[in-house]
């Protein structure tokens, strides 16, 4: 699928503040960046860097007063895809280095809090087909609701709750895939059927070797998602990380399939 994306941010900073912008598109080979641009304005000390497992572009400037960026590319989506019940998980001790990270605890997935849970909701399922058990569970336990968490709020709270927004989903299916020995990351992507539009959160899962998509909130699937980036949760993937006071004065997200 090919996906034309627009995004235009417009921020506002009292003072001198370094940012780093992670918004566009990840050049790699399961999506091919078939145009791509960014207008910024002028800004002090530019700098481009690889993202989290080198998947995507970090921009680290600094900026004060207005901050208006407009980003817009053609996207075409090229992603290994796989009916998730039929993987296979890979033991601990057979995974290569750069997956194991994603076994540990991190900031918003508290994995080692819910290891007994996991053993007594889905203790009679393995691999693909114990993701495909938790994905429909959070599809059926909790509920979307806009506006319902905030940028602290982590997996137990949502658990707790019973609702959220798609971060939140997958922060709680990393979590749990965690709890299962099963590593997860998180993954900032574009989407076009996410309603309300705006940039998106999925988990994504190491199975038979490879990592795969999953959405908890139903509204993407692997062949019509453009990622952003990864990490461990959205601390690591944040679209605007900023280091001093930032007032949003709008945002728009715009993602249609072509």
């Amino acid at each position: 699928m090919r996906l034309s994306i627009t995004t235009e941010l417009d921020y506002a900073f009292q003072a001198p503040t370094d940012v780093i912008l992670q918004i566009e598109a990840a050049a790699i080979p399961e999506q091919q960046i078939e145009h791509a641009h960014i207008d910024l304005p002028d800004v002090e000390h530019f700098a481009r860097l690889p993202g989290h497992d080198t998947i995507g572009e970090r921009i680290c400037f600094q900026t004060q007063g207005s901050l208006k960026v407009r980003y817009e590319a053609t996207v075409d989506i090229r992603r290994l895809d796989a009916e998730i019940e039929t993987l296979a998980a890979v033991p601990p001790h057979d995974l290569p280095a750069e997956a194991v990270e994603y076994l540990f605890p991190s900031r918003y997935c508290p994995a080692d809090e819910f290891m007994a849970l996991v053993e007594a909701e889905f203790g009679d399922t393995v691999g693909g087909a114990r993701i495909a058990a938790m994905r429909d569970w959070i599809a059926d336990s909790i509920e979307y609701r806009s506006g319902s968490s905030n940028a602290g709020t982590d997996a137990m709270e949502i658990f707790v709750s019973r609702c959220g927004v798609c971060r939140d989903f997958a922060h709680l299916l990393v979590t749990l895939a965690r709890a299962s020995a099963i590593p997860a990351r998180f993954a900032s992507v574009y989407a076009p059927n996410v309603k309300p539009q705006d940039f998106h959160a999925v988990a994504e899962v190491f199975l038979d070797g490879a990592w795969y998509v999953v959405d908890a909130t139903g509204m993407a699937s692997a062949q019509d998602m453009a990622k952003i980036g990864v990490g461990r949760d959205a601390a690591d993937v944040s679209f605007l990380t900023s280091y001093g006071p930032a007032e949003m004065r709008a945002q728009k997200i715009s993602v249609s399939a072509l």
